[in-house]
């Protein structure tokens, strides 16, 4: 009787330590911490079955797009089920995206004539055509008769 007690009472120690762990804790309170582990286990389960039809891990993986995408989508719910539990929140990377339309802008501007005499006449204004006309009249050339 004496050990099963002791079993009883590790089993209580054992849930209390475990309702105390803030990673547990956080697993029960977030649904999208759920959501996201059921998914990477879904995808992971359906990438198994299709690696094991006979063709060979190292061949299903390699040649197989549906198992690629099931590797792809569990790691990706993975990652985010990781950035949950470690209370991460998902962030805007708007520097990195305002550094690549800024550099695609420059290239396009350096690559493109049309585009380049478009930004420098909305900047300076239209180029006005020029035509040179000499006031003054050319001196008559002499000819050889004379």
């Amino acid at each position: 009787m004496a050990a099963k007690s002791t079993r009883g009472d590790k089993a209580r120690q054992a849930a209390r330590s475990a309702g105390s762990n803030p990673y547990v804790r956080r697993l029960v309170e977030d649904e999208e911490l759920r959501h996201s582990v059921k998914d990477a286990f879904e995808a992971a389960r359906h990438a198994y079955s299709r690696m094991s039809n006979g063709k060979g891990p190292v061949r299903a993986v390699t040649e197989d797009k549906k198992v690629q995408r099931d590797l792809r989508n569990a790691a990706e719910s993975l990652r985010e089920a990781s950035d949950r539990l470690r209370g991460r929140t998902k962030q805007r990377h708007w520097g990195r995206i305002l550094v690549i339309a800024l550099a695609g802008a420059v290239l396009a501007i350096a690559l493109s004539e049309d585009l380049r005499k478009a930004v420098l006449d909305r900047l300076f204004g239209a180029e006005e055509e020029f035509e040179y006309t000499s006031q003054t009249t050319p001196t008559p050339e002499p000819t050889a008769a004379e």
